[in-house]
């Protein structure tokens, strides 16, 4: 190749790129790529630009507004059409209609998406689900060279729906750095957030807004303690500024206040020290209302921990109910409430489980193989769409 191949990662928010998408940019460049970031400006683009990365802050709403899209949208336009990229790949929802719109006006020779999890889901008003689907299809026929999907359900609808021909919705899976999972508990962070040894800590890891089921977590909390009176639930995240659902703090707090949970859950905010976080719970849980493949059950699985989450798409491609963990109904305090109970209640069941998603991390989600599946169709584009001799290929001047 007589060219360095330019590529443009692009999210909705910086955390999205550096929690998410940092092991495939890296082996990007590892590969000889020349790799550029645009998103929302934040802390965290801030600190990937000191440390060497080329950024291109670019505001980009996470929902649907009119006004700021255009203006993102003209924005990616110019950088993309200035840039000149070989390969534009885009994610999330509202960030990944308008990179693969600017791309295609820009004509960027090769278009990529990654469903991290589409935005419609089963419990979306039929109307509203048909719209998407139907913004999905358009945007896959002309504005998508490759699909790749987290979730083999995706794949199978985004195939049904006629999102993406089979030979253009590729599964990519999702997965961790395990070996980063296999830390020892440290007592001295039980005692830094206020645990006691004999407490039995259900974690969470995720973004306090409705869709991730905290709600039902905090009904649920209330059944726990009364069957096992040391229980503590601890919460690891906060709500972002470009969350939908900006009072999702506030109802929690009715919640506490009116459950008296206030000395039951303790509170960290975000945090970066994960491993270490998880290491110190007995169980992890997840009550989703839609998810993608989310990373933080591959996470708990990898450190040994038993899973109990909501039986939707993404969740039960990740936990084996019965086996690495336990499956529930949506919105359902209550048989949250048991499933907790069942596998708190039950050392050798815990261990057991954990054991077993330890394996099944181990052997089915490392992120290595996911980040193999998508070098090699990179490579099947660069191979298929670009010259390999001279850069001759036409761009708006």
């Amino acid at each position: 190749m007589s060219w360095k191949i330019k590529v443009l990662q692009s999210a909705a928010v910086d955390v999205t790129i550096k929690f998410l998408l940092l092991p495939l940019i890296d082996r990007l460049i590892q590969e000889g790529y020349e790799v550029h970031i645009a998103c929302s400006p934040g802390r965290h683009l801030r600190e990937l630009a000191e440390l060497g990365y080329t950024v291109h802050p670019i505001t980009i709403a996470r929902r649907i507004s009119p006004l700021s899209n255009l203006k993102s949208l003209w924005q990616l336009y110019r950088l993309m059409r200035r840039e000149r990229f070989d390969i534009v790949h885009v994610h999330t929802p509202v960030a990944a209609v308008l990179g693969r719109v600017a791309a295609k006006l820009a004509r960027v020779p090769i278009i990529i998406y990654t469903a991290h999890g589409f935005y419609f889901h089963e419990l979306m008003a039929p109307w509203k689900r048909r719209l998407i689907i139907w913004v999905e299809r358009l945007l896959g026929r002309y504005c998508t060279d490759m699909l790749f999907t987290q979730s083999g359900e995706d794949r199978g609808t985004a195939i049904k729906e006629r999102i993406a021909t089979e030979e253009r919705a590729i599964w990519i899976g999702n997965g961790v750095d395990t070996q980063a999972f296999t830390i020892s508990p440290k007592p001295s962070l039980r005692t830094e957030l206020g645990l006691d040894p004999e407490d039995k800590v259900i974690g969470f890891i995720g973004r306090l807004v409705g869709e991730k089921g905290v709600e039902e977590l905090l009904e649920a909390l209330g059944q726990v303690i009364e069957e096992i009176p040391r229980a503590k639930l601890l919460v690891v995240g906060d709500t972002l500024e470009s969350d939908r659902d900006r009072r999702a703090t506030e109802r929690l707090q009715q919640l506490i206040r009116r459950n008296n949970l206030e000395d039951r859950i303790k509170f960290t905010g975000f945090r970066e020290d994960i491993p270490g976080l998880l290491s110190i719970m007995d169980l992890f849980v997840l009550p989703s209302h839609r998810e993608g493949m989310p990373r933080t059950i591959l996470e708990a699985m990898a450190a040994g921990k038993p899973v109990v989450t909501t039986n939707i798409r993404g969740c039960r491609e990740e936990v084996v109910g019965g086996v690495t963990g336990l499956l529930v109904p949506v919105k359902d305090p209550e048989a949250l409430a048991q499933a907790i109970i069942r596998v708190l209640s039950d050392e050798n069941l815990a261990r057991r489980m954990g054991q077993a998603g330890r394996k099944r991390a181990v052997e089915e989600f490392d992120e290595r193989f996911v980040l193999e599946r998508q070098i090699k169709v990179y490579q099947r584009l660069v191979e298929r769409d670009l010259q390999t001799s001279s850069r001759s290929r036409s761009f708006p001047s």
